[in-house]
């Protein structure tokens, strides 16, 4: 049997709600969650419930598959963003596969070692960040070189809220909301209902470490 004929008969598929939670932290690895289409946030919780967004998976990853290749819990909460299908497969089923198809368990190794490049961004972002406002700007970064065809502008669909923001940073809504207005006022980015648009990614590297106003003062 080909192999995309083997995995098609391996798979069952599922239908999530915009909200909808796929899996949980700590929960017994059960199988991976190949993304058919939607996006869905995967998040890691605090003991009092405090939530941070690792990243937003879009259609093509397969989710879960670090905890089914270790054999551990899932480390991570993955909750649908939007109206998502997803095809399932099982742990066994899956280890047995890729086992027998070297192509296959290629392209879960990319997608492993692509996770965790995201993964060491998000913490230096983070870690090395003297302010909220710096680690907004590094958050922007990272979306504009994900977009960038060449230098220039680039416009980036307003797909997150200012909670999604928030929880991305570890911060407050009101504080994105306020950031966000700062730096449309010193020209950083410009905004519409749809789209964020970064204009000169030189002068926003160059506004970390600089004073970043949130309305109640610098941050």
């Amino acid at each position: 049997m080909a192999a995309s004929a083997e995995l098609q008969h391996l798979k069952t598929s599922y239908s999530f709600h915009r909200g909808s939670t796929l899996f949980m932290e700590g929960q017994p690895s059960k199988g991976v969650y190949l993304l058919c289409s939607g996006r869905v946030k995967l998040s890691t919780y605090s003991e009092d419930g405090k939530a941070i967004i690792l990243r937003i998976a879009e259609a093509g990853e397969v989710l879960g598959l670090s905890a089914v290749v270790s054999g551990l819990p899932y480390e991570k909460t993955a909750q649908a963003s939007d109206d998502c299908r997803v095809s399932f497969v099982r742990s066994s089923d899956f280890l047995a596969f890729i086992q027998k198809n070297p192509l296959a368990a290629l392209n879960a190794l990319r997608q492993l070692s692509t996770n965790y490049h995201k993964a060491h961004l998000q913490i230096c972002s983070l870690g090395l960040s003297a302010s909220v406002g710096d680690k907004l700007a590094r958050l922007l970064l990272q979306w504009y070189d994900a977009s960038a065809n060449g230098g220039g502008p680039v416009r980036i669909l307003r797909n997150y809220t200012h909670t999604d923001v928030a929880e991305m940073i570890g911060t407050s809504r009101e504080t994105v909301t306020r950031l966000l207005k700062d730096f449309k006022d010193r020209g950083l980015i410009t905004l519409s209902k749809t789209e964020l648009c970064i204009p000169d990614r030189k002068r926003l590297r160059t506004a970390i470490g600089t004073k970043h106003r949130n309305g109640n003062g610098h941050v």
